[in-house]
């Protein structure tokens, strides 16, 4: 079988497509076969900088696929050959709160990831697939998604009636419109790009706003608010954007802290003054990954996916991440 590989620390253009023997599931693992792979800004760091992470080469990228399973090991029950499944981010965080063990079981990163036709995954770090969604569809959840559905549902316990702040058009962005919507709440999305404005207000965005026409965008949000700012913001931009984000959250706001987008430092001040919950999010446990997909399920929602790259084609699908020109997911079909 094939897989990509991280083979040294030259970015992109160094990915190689490799040979690999076909992988045995062990005790209480699954053998999948790949059919589709998101790429996550994170993914696109550690194909550039693999050398920060400190992992062996060769390193196989990626977090997100979904596929179907092929073999079970001894010990498994909760799989059956033949199931849809989607991969978990980590491993080996099945419930509560995130320990140092699932840290280190990341796949992309502390494990070799997804982005192979057929790969090997612990039976407690897999999820069956929502029923209403295809290979593709499936593959955008287990980051993206449940990063957005940890910070807005999981810790901000977002309510009806509640304004959600979003920055930028990325897939953790427009998951976290898309559950905003589904809990009633009314979204504000920032962008540079009036288009990507548009689009978002298709899928239900309350208002939207052209940061480059707005530099100053905070004081224009507490506009739309009455003064009052938000009750929540997915924070992804990082220090070059977290003091606007605290600027706009309401007294006693919460701001989920997800995203290294952007340099730059922040002064914290705010936090205190404003009695902020700031939350920092690292994606999610399969117990959440579950509680979302039925939440899914329930409101047929789906994905919403850019673009799509033939297997061969993944290096374009990174430089497209680069470009940062999408507005949602990439996905890369594997077969």
């Amino acid at each position: 079988m094939r897989a990509w590989e991280i083979v040294s620390n030259d970015g992109i253009d160094a990915l190689s497509l490799a040979g690999r023997p076909e992988p045995e599931p062990g005790l209480g693992q699954i053998a999948v076969r790949m059919r589709a792979s998101s790429i996550n800004y994170r993914d696109l760091l550690t194909v550039e900088a693999p050398a920060a992470r400190n992992f062996p080469f060769p390193r196989v990228p990626n977090s997100c696929g979904a596929g179907e399973v092929i073999a079970a090991g001894p010990g498994c029950s909760r799989f059956a050959t033949g199931d849809r499944v989607a991969s978990c981010f980590f491993q080996r965080w099945n419930d509560g709160g995130i320990t140092p063990g699932a840290m280190a079981s990341a796949l992309g990163g502390a494990l070799d990831g997804v982005l192979a036709e057929e790969v090997v995954l612990e039976e407690d770090g897999a999820v069956a697939a929502p029923a209403h969604m295809d290979w593709r569809q499936a593959a955008t959840l287990p980051c993206a998604a449940l990063t957005a559905w940890n910070a807005l549902v999981e810790k901000g316990r977002v309510k009806a009636g509640e304004t959600v702040l979003l920055l930028g058009t990325g897939g953790v962005s427009i998951f976290a419109l898309q559950f905003a919507v589904m809990h009633g709440a009314r979204a504000i999305v920032v962008s540079s790009s009036d288009a990507k404005r548009r689009r978002a207000e298709e899928l239900g965005a309350w208002r939207t706003l052209n940061y480059r026409d707005t530099p100053e965008w905070h004081g224009a949000i507490l506009g739309m608010t009455a003064g009052e700012g938000v009750d929540h913001v997915i924070e992804v931009g990082g220090a070059g954007t977290l003091e606007r984000s605290l600027a706009a959250a309401r007294v006693g706001g919460h701001v989920a802290l997800i995203g290294v987008l952007t340099g730059g430092a922040a002064n914290p001040t705010a936090i205190m003054r404003k009695s902020l919950t700031v939350h920092g999010i690292y994606v999610g446990s399969r117990t959440m990954f579950e509680a979302m997909n039925r939440a899914m399920e329930a409101a047929r929602l789906e994905p919403v996916i850019d673009r799509t790259y033939a297997f061969a084609d993944a290096r374009t699908a990174f430089h497209d991440m680069r470009a940062a020109g999408h507005f949602g997911k990439l996905v890369i079909d594997i077969g």
